[in-house]
């Protein structure tokens, strides 16, 4: 059979320009929602009477036909039919015949393909969703198994302050819950119907596109013909939302690979998500953790590869909008794979408390507190500071730590110390002292995980709800 566009041309298209310029090696992975959009699309034919029932009734067995061929892996692609819509399209006339070929009618592949990945990308956003979701409940499981755990809270990589290693887990609770705001605004702008909108200005037959997007669940329909067939926002949306998520992922990451270091021995990850040295045989990578940490890069460079193509294009398709789907794709794929692994590598985890706890007692991080004790007394800040200063100095000079200094040590350096002091440097003194909202101390970390756990709850509502818009 020859091209389904070919009879304007007068020669066979060049084999090399087949190959490049055909998308079948990666847009097959729409098979589905192109075929979910064609059966739209021809029940709405056949509602305004575009189509007569019959041929509406013979394009749909067809259709279906077609999918279960797909999902039995019995349909060879072909690059000669350049894409998944004119694959799909040649399969249904060789199954029904010539009708097969009214399908077209009223649309173009341009509003076709958009269409498309509209469907594709609002399945994804809910499925990254639920698997964000899994991963903050996780994270909220370990900070409840470790709120009396104490560990150096850092600032440049310098032990700082003493804090609840489930006030630091919950960070990262908070850090993805954003990740999860960003995807669900970013479904209204996905679940918006692209399909009626033609080649560029619309057509000719009366159809009916709020009758299409009811059918597949859209909220509503792009208000501009142009518009429709070249707009991408929504993808580069999704590729920037999910480049912040793996921002997040990535330095969660480049914590697990530091605790898990015999340096700092703050936890151990399942045997089941690290790897072994083929020649030492002590060896026990954390590889799951390093990939994601590496396999950020690829989705910062989809973003920008995708930036790069839109960012001279006029109005309306372009061929060149043909390279909006791989990065798209594998995108999707990277994170997937990350977040089902993230979880499971999480809730295994084990955390050694002993360890942390000897940290915290062999540092400085709660210097600050002897500070603020001698601001209670009436000493100016900056002054409380340089004594503290010194104090340390001391300590480091002589090889103790700060609760290993008598109080006549103490007063050497200020006359305002007393035996109270003591109680002050106790690390959980230290904790619990920052009682504020969104503090370190345990009465704010468990309401901290209480909030959490509640909006995991809605979080779970979402997702049940839109999977059903989704499919």
């Amino acid at each position: 059979m020859s091209k389904l566009w070919g009879g304007r041309f007068t020669k066979q298209t060049n084999r090399l320009v087949e190959e490049y310029t055909a998308s079948i090696g990666f847009d097959k992975a729409l098979a589905e929602e192109d075929i979910q959009g064609s059966l739209a699309h021809v029940s709405m034919l056949g509602k305004c009477g575009i189509l007569p029932a019959e041929d509406v009734e013979r394009i749909k067995d067809g259709l279906h036909l077609v999918l279960n061929k797909i999902r039995r892996g019995e349909i060879e692609f072909s690059v000669g039919d350049e894409d998944i819509h004119m694959n799909i399209e040649k399969n249904l006339i060789e199954e029904i015949g010539p009708v097969g070929g009214k399908l077209h009618t009223g649309r173009s592949r341009n509003d076709q393909v958009a269409t498309d990945m509209h469907l594709y990308l609002r399945k994804r956003v809910v499925e990254i969703t639920g698997l964000l979701y899994t991963v903050q409940e996780a994270l909220i499981g370990q900070a409840e198994a470790n709120l009396d755990t104490i560990v150096p809270g850092y600032t440049h990589l310098q032990r700082a302050q003493p804090i609840l290693f489930a006030h630091h887990l919950m960070a990262y609770v908070s850090m993805f819950q954003r990740d999860i705001e960003r995807f669900q605004d970013s479904y209204k702008r996905v679940n918006v119907l692209p399909l009626g909108a033609g080649a560029l200005a619309g057509t000719t037959f009366p159809i009916d596109r709020h009758y299409v997007a009811e059918q597949l669940h859209f909220d509503g329909v792009y208000e501009n013909s142009l518009d429709a067939v070249s707009d991408r926002d929504f993808i580069l949306e999704f590729l920037s939302n999910s480049s912040i998520l793996m921002v997040h992922l990535s330095r969660l990451c480049e914590e697990l690979v530091l605790w898990s270091s015999t340096e700092f021995r703050f936890v151990e990850l399942d045997d089941a998500y690290c790897t072994g040295s083929s020649i030492m045989p002590q060896k026990k990578n954390p590889d799951v953790a390093e990939l994601v940490r590496g396999k950020t890069g690829r989705v910062y460079g989809n973003l920008m590869g995708l930036l790069t193509v839109l960012k001279s294009l006029p109005l309306a398709y372009n061929k060149d909008m043909q390279e909006d789907k791989e990065g798209m794709f594998d995108t999707v794929a990277t994170l997937e794979g990350a977040l089902q692994l993230f979880a499971g590598m999480i809730a295994t985890m084990k955390v050694n408390k002993q360890r942390m706890r000897e940290a915290v007692n062999q540092d400085f991080s709660n210097a600050t507190d002897i500070a603020d004790f001698l601001v209670g007394k009436g000493l100016p800040f900056r002054q409380a500071h340089e004594v503290i200063g010194k104090t340390v100095l001391y300590c480091i000079q002589n090889n103790k730590y700060l609760l290993d200094l008598t109080l006549d040590e103490f007063k050497t350096f200020s006359p305002l110390f007393d035996d109270r002091i003591y109680a002050v440097l106790q690390p959980e003194a230290v904790v619990d002292a920052r009682n504020v909202y969104g503090g370190t101390a345990t009465k704010q970390v468990a309401e901290a995980i209480s909030r959490a756990q509640e909006k995991l709850k809605t979080t779970e509502q979402w997702v049940s709800e839109y999977v059903e818009k989704s499919r």
